[in-house]
């Protein structure tokens, strides 16, 4: 969950989603640099992505109004 511009607007459910496997990393960043996190981030992004997809057929959706 980045400030870039291009990134899409998240609702309350995936603003929740993002926190809870981030508290999850930091959880397991605690254990050691070298616990595997490469599937929590994979969810954040496939969120992200989610929301993209959204965001992107909301403004189609717009423009035929």
């Amino acid at each position: 969950m980045s400030n870039n511009p291009n990134s899409p607007k998240l609702t309350a459910g995936e603003k929740a989603k993002c926190a809870w496997y981030v508290a999850r990393m930091a959880k397991r960043g605690i254990a050691g640099e070298t616990v595997y996190q490469g599937d929590l981030e994979k969810k954040v992004d496939r969120v992200i992505e989610q929301a993209r997809k959204r965001a992107e057929k909301n403004a189609e959706q717009d423009k035929r109004k």
